[in-house]
């Protein structure tokens, strides 16, 4: 099985946990690296840019909306309209489960929307469904 990168935008302590641990458990060794908001995220992504290491940029965001300092709407916006990021999928991973809000998100540019699962045994089925997934879809481009 393939590693890949992949950027996590998550403000909360104890989901980053649950996510680190889902990929564990599910025997994944992917490269996820946290950030803790919209900043860091656009701080580490333009740092990659600015180094010209565009062959470092993740393969896959996770991005949480509700964050502090700059949301994920915001961060999502910026993403899908800079040339060299708009290619990175881009999956909403929130606890925000709206109809208007989801379509708001596809309409900036995500490509997937995902509402977090309540409890750990369905978080681990989530993250191997999203994640075998995006596995496929990144090695195909």
């Amino acid at each position: 099985m393939n590693n890949i990168f992949i950027l996590i935008a998550e403000d909360d302590a104890d989901d980053r946990y649950l996510l680190s641990s889902a990929f564990q458990e599910n025997g994944f060794t992917d490269d996820l690296h946290f950030v803790e908001n919209g900043v860091e995220l656009m701080d580490h992504l333009n740092g990659l840019l600015e180094k010209g290491n565009e062959g470092q940029l993740p393969q896959l965001i996770l991005l949480d909306l509700n964050m502090p300092k700059k949301d994920g709407r915001e961060v999502l916006k910026e993403i899908k309209k800079h040339p060299s990021l708009k290619k990175i999928p881009v999956i909403i991973f929130s606890t925000t489960n709206n109809e208007l809000e989801m379509k708001r998100c596809y309409e900036l540019g995500a490509n997937s929307y995902i509402t977090k699962p309540n409890s750990f045994e369905h978080l681990l089925i989530t993250i191997a469904a999203l994640r075998n997934y995006w596995i496929q879809t990144v090695n195909i481009q």
